[in-house]
Formats: C-alpha cells, sequence, structure tokens
C-alpha cells in the first residue's frame, strides 16, 4: 500500500477518501472539480463522478489524460480499466455534438462527425417531437424554436451540446466604472484579481463564451463580477434574484459603483413593476400567476426590450417556470452566478444545458486564504432532550419528530452560553420555525425578522446591525440569500430544512464576509442528540465539507465550560 495515496478508487465510480490520511486535503482539491461529495462520516468520506461532474469539468478544459493523472495520483491502487474507460467515453460526448447557425435560415444545425450518433438521435422516440431532419450525413436541422428544449433533452439522455450558435447584441447601453466607491469612502474602486478572471471566463475564447455559471462563495463579491460582465458587454441587461432585499441591494452596488443613472435602472417586484435598461426583478414575480391554470402573469418580462445579457443571480433557486422561459430565449447571454451549484429538485442537468456550463469556479479555501473571506470555525453542538421530550419524541410519527427535536427548548440555554462566549460579536440566530424563532427572541430580548417583517422594518433592522446599534438579530429563512451584513461573525443555527445542504452554505455565507483584525468567523449548528435531526445534519453538512470546512462535534457541556 503507497502512504502517499489517501484515495480508493472504485469501479462504481464512487472514491472513498480517508479523512486521516496526512495527504488527504491535497487528494481532496485533486479530485473536487469532476467528482461530488454524497457521504462524510468521520473516517471515509465517498465522492461521486457523475455524467455531469465530468461534462462540467471538461467545459472548464479538464481533458480524460489531466483527470485520469489525478485519480492515479491519489489512488492507493490501479484504477480499474473499465472505470478508466468509461471516463474517457464520458468526456468524449462533451463537444461531439455541436449546435451552429444556418446561414441559409433562421434555423440551427446539430453537427456531428459521428454519423451513427446522428442516426441514434433521428430515431430516439423522445426526440420525434423536435421535427430534426437531415441536411447531411454530419448535419441536422433543429428548427429554431427548439434550440433550449433539444439541449435540455439531449444532455438528459446523455449527449451533452457544445452551443456555438451564438447571440444576439441586444440594446446598447453605454457606462463605465466610477473612479470611488461611495461605500469605501471615495476610495479607488477596482476589481479583485479573481473577479476579473472569473468575468473573463464567462466571456470564453474561440466562441465557446456567452453563457455560463460562475461560482464562488458568499462574500466574494458575486454582484461585483455581474457587473464587471454588464461592463464589457454594454448592453440591456436583466437581473432576477431571489428576494426584494437582494433586487435593492443590486440597484444600490450598480448605482455606486458605475455611472449608469439611476433613471435607467428598475425595480420589478411585488412593490414596483418598472421595466428600464436595467432591470432588477424576483423569481417569486416571475413565477406569479392567479390560478394554477392561469398564465405566469410576469413572464413576458423575458421579451419587453431586447436585452444583451439575462443574469441569474443564486441560480441554484431558480424555479422550474423559469427553465422553460430559458429554454426559449437561448440567443440571449445568459450568466448564472451562485455559491453552490447544488440543487434540492436534482435539476442541475437543467442549469447545465439551459443556462450553460460551469465557467469558473474559486474553492472556498483559497479565498480565505488570501484574506477575502473570513476563517470560520465551524462547530456541530449536541443538546440532550428532557425526559419528557425523549418520551414524546418516541411515540411521534417520522416528519415530527424531526420537528421535536427542532425545536428542543434546551437549545435556548446553549444560545446564551454561546453568546456569552463571544460577547459583543456581531451575531446572527437562524432558524426554521416562527413559533421557535419569537420564544428565543422574546428570551433573549433580541428583534426577530421573519417573512411577516415588512420590507421597511426588515431595513431598519438591518441598517441598524450594520451600524452596531444592534448586535444580535433572530432571523428566519429570510436571511438565508442575499444579506449584506459584513460585519456578523457569529452565526447559530438552531434549526434547518431537513438535510438541505444549499441552505447549509447559505447560512454559512452569512458570516464570510472579511472582518477587522484577526478575520475570524464562528458557526454553530444545535442538534438535538440521538435523533433524525442529527441524520440530516450530517447530510446538511456535506456541501461544506466538501469544500474543506471541518465541523467539530462537542456536546452542550463543553459549550458550558467555555
Amino acid at each position: 500500500m503507497n502512504s502517499h495515496h489517501a484515495c480508493i478508487v472504485q469501479r462504481d465510480f464512487t472514491i472513498l477518501l480517508e479523512t486521516a490520511h496526512p495527504q488527504s486535503e491535497k487528494a481532496r482539491e485533486l479530485i473536487l472539480p469532476f467528482t461530488e461529495l454524497t457521504k462524510s462520516p468521520p473516517a471515509f468520506h465517498t465522492y461521486k463522478i457523475t455524467p455531469l461532474t465530468l461534462w462540467s469539468a471538461a467545459a472548464l478544459g479538464y481533458s480524460a489524460d489531466e483527470i485520469l493523472s489525478r485519480l492515479e495520483s491519489v489512488s492507493r491502487w490501479n484504477v480499474p480499466a473499465s472505470l478508466t474507460q468509461e471516463i474517457r467515453q464520458l468526456i468524449e460526448k462533451y463537444g461531439k455534438l455541436t449546435l451552429q447557425t444556418d446561414a441559409r435560415s433562421e434555423d440551427f444545425r446539430l453537427v456531428s462527425e459521428d454519423t451513427d450518433l446522428l442516426g441514434e438521435i433521428l430515431a430516439h422516440p423522445s426526440l420525434t417531437a423536435y421535427e430534426l431532419s437531415r441536411l447531411s450525413d454530419t448535419e441536422l436541422k433543429v428548427l429554431g424554436k427548439y434550440r433550449g428544449l433539444l439541449k435540455q433533452e439531449l444532455t438528459r439522455l446523455g449527449y451533452p451540446v457544445m452551443d456555438l450558435a451564438g447571440y444576439k447584441h441586444g440594446s446598447p447601453l453605454s457606462f463605465q466604472w466610477r473612479n470611488t466607491d461611495s461605500t469605501l469612502h471615495n476610495k479607488p474602486f477596482e476589481l479583485r484579481d479573481y473577479q476579473r478572471e472569473a468575468a473573463t471566463a464567462f466571456e470564453g475564447k474561440d466562441g465557446f463564451g456567452g453563457s455560463g455559471i460562475l461560482v464562488l462563495p458568499c462574500g466574494a463579491g458575486k454582484t461585483i463580477i455581474g457587473m464587471a460582465v454588464m461592463e464589457r458587454l454594454q448592453t440591456e441587461v436583466l437581473i432576477l434574484t431571489s428576494n426584494t432585499t437582494s433586487v435593492r441591494q443590486w440597484i444600490r452596488e450598480i448605482e455606486q459603483k458605475t455611472t449608469i443613472p439611476s433613471a435607467s435602472i428598475g425595480e420589478y417586484s411585488g412593490h414596483s413593476k418598472e421595466v428600464k435598461p436595467v432591470t432588477v426583478a424576483t423569481y417569486q414575480i416571475m413565477t406569479h400567476r392567479k390560478s394554477k391554470e392561469s398564465e405566469f402573469t410576469h413572464m413576458k418580462l423575458f421579451g419587453e426590450r431586447s436585452w444583451g445579457l439575462i443574469i441569474y443571480d443564486e441560480v441554484h433557486l431558480l424555479p422550474a417556470p423559469v427553465f422553460r422561459a430559458t429554454a426559449d430565449i437561448q440567443a440571449t447571454r445568459r450568466l448564472g452566478l451562485t455559491a453552490t451549484l447544488v440543487r434540492e429538485d436534482g435539476r442541475e442537468e437543467d442549469v447545465f444545458s439551459l443556462i450553460g456550463p460551469k465557467r469558473y469556479e474559486l474553492p472556498w479555501k483559497e479565498l480565505e486564504q488570501e484574506g477575502w473571506i473570513a476563517e470560520v470555525n465551524c462547530n456541530e453542538v449536541r443538546v440532550p432532550m428532557s425526559d419528557e421530550l425523549k418520551e414524546a419524541y418516541m411515540y411521534a410519527e417520522s416528519r415530527q419528530k424531526f420537528r421535536l427535536a427542532a425545536e428542543n427548548p434546551a437549545k435556548v440555554n446553549v444560545v446564551k452560553r454561546l453568546l456569552a462566549l463571544h460577547p459583543k460579536v456581531p451575531a446572527l440566530i437562524i432558524g426554521q420555525y416562527v413559533g421557535q424563532l419569537k420564544a428565543m427572541a422574546k428570551e433573549l430580548g433580541v428583534p426577530l425578522i421573519t417573512g411577516a417583517t415588512s420590507e421597511q422594518e426588515r431595513t431598519r433592522l438591518y441598517t441598524a446591525f450594520r451600524e452596531k446599534e444592534i448586535t444580535v438579530l433572530v432571523v428566519s429563512k429570510v436571511a438565508n440569500f442575499a444579506v449584506d451584513l459584513p460585519d456578523a461573525a457569529l452565526a447559530i443555527e438552531i434549526s434547518g430544512s431537513f438535510g438541505s445542504r444549499q441552505e447549509e452554505a447559505q447560512r454559512l455565507g452569512r458570516i464570510l464576509r472579511p472582518k477587522e483584525g484577526d478575520n475570524r468567523a464562528y458557526f454553530y449548528t444545535l442538534v438535538s442528540e440521538n435523533t433524525k435531526e442529527q441524520d440530516f445534519a450530517l447530510k446538511r453538512q456535506l456541501f461544506l465539507i466538501e469544500q474543506g470546512y471541518e465541523y467539530h462535534v462537542t456536546d452542550e457541556k463543553e459549550v458550558a465550560s467555555g
């Protein structure tokens, strides 16, 4: 056995990483671009290679040789020959089919040197609806209206399409960066190196850019990167994001950092319906309809102006109806921004085929080492239940068990001790259940923000927190997304959405902005001991463990002793 190799690479496309191995961190970094973490018990973490992880790696420029070389370098034994062969075949599929323009019409050509493959596609029952026809041995005719839907279906069938059919320019919008940023006390504003790299990666080279996903941690300035792409394209843009707070943050950043006049920027939300050269809308408003049978009232926004770019902020939250609209606008450049490509509904393939492949990814730990995000200490605190609660838990049905454990009243004292352990550190107490949050806010005597809190009151409380007038906020899942609270350095998660990996990433993201002094932050997740909540916590933590974060498991007695 080679002592330098931390992984066991198995023929079923799984990789076991021995966590105690001295080379485990290096091995994790090497396999991360083409795998995903699926299990994280203490001794061995299980990573999975899938067609989508391989195609995403291929889109970033990784060859089969590079991937196999990395596997050989981390593997304790020889990589199985059958796995090597299948990886080569899957990587070869990316780029085998290209979608190109047809000079003679507004239709497209599906092109491949593999004439048998085109024959298979023509004969496939689920593709007959797309009215494909042969132009030659190496080309099929694709009607313009099917550009997106065909790519979506082909990806599902295991035939990823490289779309080289180009994009319309959209209406021009001329603007520049401001030389100074009022939020930085009028200091010169400059893009960070990785922000510039990400924007360049989206543009691509040799005609391959113009659509795709940029993956960076919360706190890395994804809004700035979106604006950098806008500045390069100089075109009208539609920006879709997760909530009204985020809409207003985008508008504020654009006003402060660019020369685009306020009169050219519109908010399109439940509160306002402005369509301007730069329009920022919520996903909720896009999917609004009067009844289940009705049309989506505001989906027409996609065609309201000649957009040259559509930005999907928090693309992992993209609602299903917006996929359909996105399939219809493949001639418009599409930029997805996210901290994690994990989707709890499993529709990562649709993001890949309709928004585009991953163009750039920056590991969280790399940014931490550079000092651009805070160094976070992650802890899971196991909280015992009272005898009375244990008895109620024992006889409850499955879903009720989780809720009883999540709302364990003993968590209140643990929160108090954690706040005492980190005095004067700006803190967010985050949870899932409004009743639990109300009780917590009342017990601590601190403000509470939930979905029912008015936009005006939310803004007032967030501002007071930023200005250090209040140092503790209790927040529901409304604070999971796009809330800019740069000084928050302590997050205590008292309950969550079952095994949601994306939620855990977003919650940690609330405290990642760089801090003055030692640039440290603290994340605690409180789970009831020996319950379903403990099992779900393992699932929730998967994505962050994949990024190199380590959860220290403690019990509440250790918190008491500090």
